[in-house]
């Protein structure tokens, strides 16, 4: 790996070629978390990679280089986020009561291409907070800083989310007993 990171800082294509391959899926996986489509993602993680590429030399070998480039592709997606959604003023979202829980049987059931759907039916706010929030690790007062918001926008578009899902994981329950009745 030494060696191939070497070759990407002397701005050697075939280093930088072997790279690429080596983690698009990676990395496309991660920008997939935050965008709609799969064209949008593709986008995205090649801006990725090419902010790789400018920043190679920024990156410190006692750290993780897996860690280092998740942190690019993330930062990308919100990039993105920023520019598509530059337009729109997020105004703030009252806090969604929690009606019900939705089984744990139920989410177990997902599989997790199912449940990375679900995901994307989220508006792109949702889509980012809750990404950021319950996969990446973030906090609300972080998630603020990064997109701009304040962090009871946060929190309410987190929930907002979170209720979205929970509404999407109970039509999959009804239709599934609808068709096992």
């Amino acid at each position: 790996m030494h060696t191939l990171i070497e070759g990407c800082k002397r701005h050697d294509r075939e280093s930088q070629r072997q790279l690429y391959n080596q983690y698009y899926g990676y990395c496309f996986s991660i920008c997939l978390r935050y965008c709609r489509i799969t064209e949008e993602a593709k986008e995205v993680t090649n801006d990725g990679f090419m902010k790789i590429f400018q920043k190679i030399d920024q990156y410190k070998p006692d750290t993780s280089f897996k860690a280092w480039i998740r942190r690019i592709m993330i930062n990308a997606s919100i990039d993105h986020y920023r520019k598509e959604n530059k337009h729109y003023y997020q105004q703030a979202i009252e806090d969604a009561s929690d009606r019900f829980i939705v089984s744990a049987i139920a989410v177990e059931e997902l599989s997790h291409k199912e449940l990375m759907a679900m995901v994307q039916c989220l508006t792109p706010a949702y889509r980012m907070v809750f990404n950021l929030y319950a996969i990446d690790g973030y906090t609300h007062e972080e998630i603020g800083v990064i997109l701009g918001i304040s962090e009871g926008t946060s929190k309410s578009n987190l929930s907002k989310a979170r209720e979205r899902l929970r509404n999407m994981l109970e039509k999959m329950n009804e239709e599934t007993y609808a068709k096992s009745v």
